[in-house]
């Protein structure tokens, strides 16, 4: 659990550097240029996932279980859950859906963490779908009242949606196809596979 916590830390600790002080960030990008901000950036970020996913694996070798979700839960997770990539990459494709959901990014973390939770009742699970939640829920509240800084974004078209739609459903069937047991060794639990 204390890999876990510490990859926690860094990784959305340095995510919330501009939620804390957003001057104190552009000060430390003006100082050090935004090549080697972005570098350290990168690489506490890159530290800070990979204790994640170390103190997590190690966490679920012997859990402890707060609740037990209901099946019908866990049913609507899989239905819920497709939905969810489109909307990040919304965030660098432009259009409708980014209109409606003005950060698309933030719903759809805020989204795969809720259905985690909701799901998964272990305390590294509360710990780590808790934390991540809590993290966009804060982000989103101060960008309100702080100044958006612009990401790079794919031009304006009218295919950008299709285009986000495409790409998200294609990360969830690379996670269906096996990719999210390779990256958490746990398979997603579709109806069909469970006993009964």
């Amino acid at each position: 659990m204390h890999y876990l916590v510490a990859g926690l830390v860094l990784f959305l600790g340095v995510h919330s550097i501009s939620i804390v002080s957003y001057r104190w960030r552009d000060a430390m990008v003006a100082k050090l240029g935004a090549g080697p901000w972005r570098g350290l950036y990168a690489l506490i970020s890159v530290v800070g996932l990979a204790l994640i996913v170390y103190g997590f694996g190690r966490a679920r070798e012997n859990p402890v279980i707060l609740y037990i979700a209901p099946l019908w839960v866990r049913d609507t997770m899989i239905m819920v859950m497709p939905f969810v990539f489109p909307m990040v990459f919304a965030a660098y494709f432009p259009g409708l859906i980014s209109a409606a959901l003005k950060h698309p990014m933030l719903v759809g973390v805020k989204l795969w963490a809720t259905l985690h939770l909701l799901v998964n009742g272990s305390l590294a699970d509360v710990v780590l779908f808790g934390s991540v939640l809590a993290w966009a829920v804060v982000d989103r509240i101060s960008l309100k009242h702080r100044p958006v800084r612009p990401i790079r974004t794919a031009p304006p078209w009218k295919w950008n949606d299709a285009i986000a739609i495409l790409l998200g459903f294609a990360v969830y069937v690379v996670l269906v196809a096996g990719g999210h047991q390779w990256i958490t060794g746990l398979p997603i639990p579709f109806p069909h596979s469970r006993p009964g």
